[in-house]
């Protein structure tokens, strides 16, 4: 098929209906796909030339309808990505060869499984990639890197043989072992090992007896003042740890106008005052495949066990009484099993430019899977649920 390819230096550039319209028909869409979002990461300085993510946006058109588009960036680091190809570059290095400025398609700082190669059929999406890899190629590029893929976007990989690499999340799911839907909170618990469901209820009364309590904020009822303190929260956190945060008070304020109905706020206060929040995101709200995402969260006073509440169990009181069918816990964390976010596979695709590296990379991504289905094995055998 014949296409119109076009590279864009800003999300801007692209019509944001025709996006969001591609966006609806993929296999795994999610809020951090919508234009807004990829719009306010750059509008807000977040994600940009100056923080090392060089918007190269590729679309394909076929008389004037979008026909594929994706988020492609060029990058100057590996920060923000949560695929780690550290050991990447440093062999690179090694060689005297350099591994940066690279090509990724991906949602900056968000570890999110969902449709990445945006297009109305399997031919566009693989036209689509194959003009990602001519951008690579034209930009002298080392690499081309597919993050945090849904299915039809791994077809398309196979197609065109990138390499698959395999990840692993921590994903809670609203059903037991036989498939029942919890009703409440404590039929989850009731779902658990008598040692699970033991250490919760001790979690969760530590945080009681400290005196905390929640309240909890969704779409157009997060105020603004809900908002400055979690953005005070959420920068105290990153500065804590000796990072400047990824994410801009701009940026927020952007989610609040454009997205507010994706965003849920729980907030710990004692004695009538904020101490801490945290920040989920939703997708599908009211429809049987609901999503809710794990996303940020920070305190200005340390409590026993408050990470915990604030950021496992109020979302998941929530998402019950909600009928949400998945929480994603993001990226890493096996203590989340504790909490019965269970192991699931996440993938990324990669291309490199150089063949020895490209022959070196994938035998080492064959003994990283195999160690990944091993690593998997391991886990199913720590589930937390009692066994019928």
């Amino acid at each position: 098929m014949d296409y119109v390819i076009r590279v864009h230096a800003s999300p801007l550039d692209i019509p944001a209906n025709a996006w969001d319209a591609l966006l609806a028909q993929q296999d795994a869409p999610s809020p951090f796909m919508q234009h807004a979002y990829l719009a306010a990461l750059h509008s807000s300085g977040s994600a940009t030339p100056d923080t090392g993510w060089t918007p190269q946006f590729v679309t394909l058109w076929r008389n004037d309808t979008l026909a594929a588009a994706g988020a492609l960036y060029i990058k100057s680091h590996s920060y923000g990505e949560y695929v780690f190809d550290w050991a990447w570059a440093n062999a690179y290095a090694d060689h005297g060869l350099h591994y940066f400025p690279k090509a990724t398609c991906a949602v900056p700082f968000t570890p999110v499984p969902s449709s990445r190669l945006l297009a109305v059929d399997a031919t566009a999406r693989q036209a689509l990639l194959k003009a990602m890899l001519d951008v690579a190629k034209q930009h002298q590029l080392s690499s081309l890197h597919i993050l945090f893929t849904s299915p039809d976007d791994r077809a398309a990989c196979d197609a065109l043989g990138l390499m698959q690499r395999q990840t692993v999340q921590f994903h809670w799911h609203n059903a037991d072992l036989q498939g029942h839907r919890f009703d409440s909170f404590a039929s989850f618990l009731a779902s658990l090992s008598q040692e699970k469901r033991k250490k919760i209820k001790q979690e969760r009364r530590r945080v009681a007896d400290s005196g905390v309590t929640f309240r909890t904020s969704a779409g157009m009822d997060i105020s603004t003042s809900d908002w400055d303190f979690f953005c005070q929260c959420y920068e105290r956190t990153y500065l804590e740890h000796g990072n400047a945060p990824y994410l801009s008070r701009h940026f927020f304020g952007q989610m609040q106008h454009d997205m507010p109905h994706n965003w849920v706020l729980f907030v710990a206060e004692r004695d009538g005052h904020p101490i801490a929040s945290s920040l989920i995101a939703v997708q599908g709200l009211g429809t049987s495949n609901a999503v809710a995402y794990g996303r940020y969260w920070g305190a200005l006073e340390r409590v026993d066990c408050l990470h915990f509440e604030a950021c496992y169990y109020q979302p998941l009181n929530w998402c019950i009484a909600n009928g949400v069918q998945r929480f994603e816990g993001g990226a890493q964390g096996e203590h989340k099993m504790a909490r019965a976010l269970m192991p699931v596979t996440t993938y990324s695709a990669h291309w490199l430019a150089h063949p020895a590296f490209a022959d070196a990379v994938e035998r080492y991504l064959e003994r990283e899977s195999a160690g990944v289905n091993n690593y998997l094995d391991h886990l199913a055998e720590r589930s937390p649920f009692k066994q019928p």
